[in-house]
């Protein structure tokens, strides 16, 4: 699997899976756009993988905001040429303390469902001009079942980036743009998934997992580069579990 020569923009890249994502896609061959609000993390990333032979640059990105989505994809064609993908990758924690606060829930939604929207409606045109190529956006397993440990805005924004992938599946067909999203599971702790680090969750939360772990970052970055590249070329609006099994399978002993 190659992506050489092809140009993607990642949102959420200076940290965690985005991260992860950004540095595999570049050992394979891709020039990567790390889109972020955090600026010295992302640079930092960025200066890592040109060290190590790859290539990336920079571009400030809040992804509640229009015109930074409009200035990420042209700088992506102005930097490199083109557009091939985005990886619609940026979030924040679903786990506070009030799960009923209003404007938690408001930003929950902005960031992941307006997020990935914007991020849609900006990316598909630079890369349809390029001729085509691939969108991922990163949902959760809390996007296909409730849970009560986290906020219920983040259940309905991550379900609302699945529909979002399925309705450009069909609407950027046209443009030979194919549209997925993978489904996390349980990840290591980071900023936007501390479940995973709580001492009294954490034993019914690995029961849960038929695996019996947490899965690892790169394991999702090479879903997320899979389905980002020609070799997925017939694959469109599918939801990629990648989760240990999780959605597949409840254990009642």
């Amino acid at each position: 699997m190659k992506l050489t020569g092809k140009t993607f923009l990642i949102s959420g890249a200076a940290s965690g899976l985005g991260e992860s994502a950004a540095r595999l896609m570049a050992r394979k061959g891709a020039n990567i756009v790390i889109g972020d609000i955090l600026d010295e993390d992302a640079s930092r990333v960025a200066q890592s993988i040109i060290s190590d032979g790859g290539s990336a640059s920079v571009f400030h990105l809040d992804v509640c905001n229009e015109p930074d989505w409009i200035g990420a994809a042209n700088f992506a064609v102005s930097s490199y040429g083109r557009l091939d993908g985005l990886v619609s990758n940026a979030g924040i924690s679903g786990m506070i303390p009030d799960v009923m606060d209003t404007e938690y829930f408001d930003r929950l939604l902005a960031i992941h469902a307006r997020g990935t929207f914007l991020g849609i409606k900006h990316s598909a045109p630079a890369i349809a001009q390029a001729g085509g190529g691939s969108i991922v956006a990163v949902s959760s397993i809390a996007g296909k079942v409730g849970a009560d440990y986290v906020h219920m805005g983040y259940n309905a924004a991550k379900a609302a980036i699945l529909l979002l992938v399925k309705s450009a599946s069909g609407y950027y067909a046209k443009d030979n743009i194919r549209s997925n999203a993978v489904i996390p599971g349980w990840m290591p702790p980071m900023r936007t998934s501390v479940a995973s680090a709580d001492p009294e969750l954490r034993p019914k939360l690995l029961k849960s997992v038929p695996l019996g772990r947490t899965g690892l970052f790169p394991e999702v970055a090479e879903a997320i580069a899979f389905l980002s590249s020609d070799e997925a070329s017939y694959i469109n609006g599918v939801e990629l579990p990648v989760d240990g099994g999780f959605l597949a399978y409840r254990a009642f002993s």
